[in-house]
């Protein structure tokens, strides 16, 4: 991957990783009813749980690149067609809400593993790793399989590097999160934008 490729790769995860989902407004509702602590162990867990779906990704995903460019090929469209499912799906999403029923206090080792399971239990993950990681390795790669791991132990530490910060600001800023859900929306409506825009991006790319 050239220093081209990683800048891509970067941005378009900082972009995707702080799109509002399951985890994310996980890490956001642990932070509001608990306090910025709770926010950061929770998104701790979270980038944990992705590493299980790295290791997943790369060994499977990374044997199939090694049989044959063809399925490389076919599943660099397939990817394509995924971001756009998720990018549209963002925008026209309602659901912009955090979880506050509970304000019962959770242990800190509670905490980590609800965020590690929250995240290892999501299959939407690993499907998300197959679509979007195969755009960042070279047809010609030698080992797409270490490649793969790597990209997704990176993407697992970005993952931390943003939802730590938010459980912590989310923690600070509860009670203005409480009545803006706003902008949960505008962050949907952006992120979806983007998705978009790489699938089409992945859709005009020539096959190697």
């Amino acid at each position: 991957m050239d220093e081209m490729q990683l800048a891509l790769f970067v941005i378009a995860s900082f972009i995707i990783i702080i799109t509002p989902g399951q985890d994310l407004l996980l890490v956001m509702s642990r932070a509001v009813t608990q306090g910025s602590r709770a926010g950061i162990i929770t998104a701790s867990g979270v980038s944990i749980g992705l590493i299980g779906h790295s290791v997943l990704t790369a060994f499977g995903l990374g044997a199939l690149l090694l049989a044959s460019k063809s399925i490389f090929t076919i599943l660099k469209f397939v990817g394509a067609g995924y971001l756009f499912y998720l990018g549209i799906r963002l925008i026209t999403s309602k659901s912009h809400r955090l979880d506050l029923k509970s304000s019962q206090k959770v242990s800190p080792r509670k905490l980590f593993f609800t965020g590690a399971f929250s995240n290892i239990s999501n299959p939407n993950i690993t499907i998300f790793y197959f679509a979007f990681l195969p755009q960042f390795i070279p047809g010609n790669a030698e080992n797409p399989t270490l490649q793969l791991l790597i990209l997704g132990l990176f993407f697992a530490f970005l993952t931390f590097l943003v939802k730590g910060p938010v459980g912590y600001f989310a923690g600070i800023l509860s009670l203005w999160l409480r009545s803006n859900p706003k902008i949960l929306k505008w962050i949907d409506r952006t992120s979806g934008t983007v998705l978009i825009g790489l699938g089409i991006k992945l859709v005009f790319e020539q096959p190697p």
